[in-house]
């Protein structure tokens, strides 16, 4: 009575176990390989991030530039993605989705005005979630625009390292193509906090600077001896409650980022500061959370719309 009432359920339970026995997951690794713990996110991020919406966030910002603080806006946006492991794009048709798996993708951009001209940049980060077979990230294409001109650099992960090709109006940048070793790159952090802040890379480590940093510097990318630390937030700057600090130092590049997010899930990112040189002037950018939606805003870009957008944008 038993078996007939619960068949079909036996039927599934068993082709579950026969799947893996066989290895037929694309998702399953051999015996051989390095593993990572199987509960590498924490409760709820399922619920949140699986809702079909991405969470958009608007900040006020300075940006350091030309020896001077440059007011702006900047939109930092997070959602999750079906990207294919071997084109690494996005995938759109249903052989792309075979050979898809979810990532969290970090878009932040940021607009800022410059005396008379305006300047624009945009990175976006592609980050496997909790995946044995892909635990680094796979992608970074980062950008810059300005009236004189407009770079572009991307990151792929490819061969157990990454390749870097960049391409840049500035003669000394124009064509750029090389490669270093596998390891944590610090756009990909943004990523990690909002994944599990407790996985956070500690102490000393070997760190390739961030993309947009890099370029506005005219900085190789190259990893670098960092100092990372996460400590309770203690100031008042930053809106939210129960607020970490995440501290990036690269003591022989003489640059600092600081990310402000939430201790508590889902680790909001409130806010951030970095400090550099700019023109032989020590300053420091900063960005302040000014308002969060959660939003498919892929429906939502229609000439109509744009009210939605003012409401986001220019909230205090």
């Amino acid at each position: 009575m038993f078996v007939q009432k619960n068949f079909l359920l036996i039927v599934l339970a068993l082709a579950v176990v026969f799947a893996f026995a066989m290895r037929a997951t694309i998702f399953q690794q051999s015996a051989s390989s390095t593993t990572v713990p199987a509960n590498d996110t924490p409760n709820g991020f399922d619920n949140y991030w699986s809702t079909g919406k991405a969470e958009v966030n608007s900040y006020r910002l300075e940006q350091a530039q030309n020896g001077a603080l440059n007011p702006g806006e900047a939109v930092l946006l997070f959602e999750i993605e079906a990207f294919r492991t071997d084109k690494q794009v996005k995938a759109q048709t249903p052989d792309g989705q075979e050979k898809a798996i979810p990532v969290l993708k970090t878009t932040l951009s940021k607009k800022f005005v410059t005396g008379l001209t305006e300047h624009s940049l945009l990175t976006s980060v592609f980050t496997p979630i909790n995946n044995p077979l892909f635990p680094n990230t796979l992608k970074i294409s980062a950008s810059e625009q300005g009236w004189s001109g407009h770079s572009y650099t991307q990151i792929n992960y490819r061969n157990n390292g990454y390749v870097v090709i960049g391409r840049s109006y500035e003669e000394s940048e124009a064509d750029e193509e090389y490669s270093f070793g596998k390891g944590m790159l610090e756009d990909e952090l943004w990523n990690r906090i909002r994944i599990n802040p407790d996985k956070l890379p500690k102490g000393q480590i070997q760190l390739v600077p961030g993309t947009t940093a890099a370029r506005l510097r005219h900085k190789h990318l190259a990893p670098l001896t960092a100092n990372v630390k996460v400590a309770n937030y203690e100031g008042v700057l930053y809106p939210g409650k129960f607020l970490n600090s995440y501290t990036i130092e690269y003591p022989t590049d003489h640059r600092t980022l600081v990310i402000i997010f939430e201790s508590r899930f889902p680790h909001k990112i409130v806010g951030w500061e970095e400090t550099y040189k700019s023109k032989d002037n020590l300053l420091t950018s900063r960005a302040v959370l000014k308002k969060t939606i959660l939003t498919d805003y892929w429906h939502h870009n229609a000439p109509a719309d744009s009210t939605l957008r003012e409401a986001f944008v220019s909230s205090r």
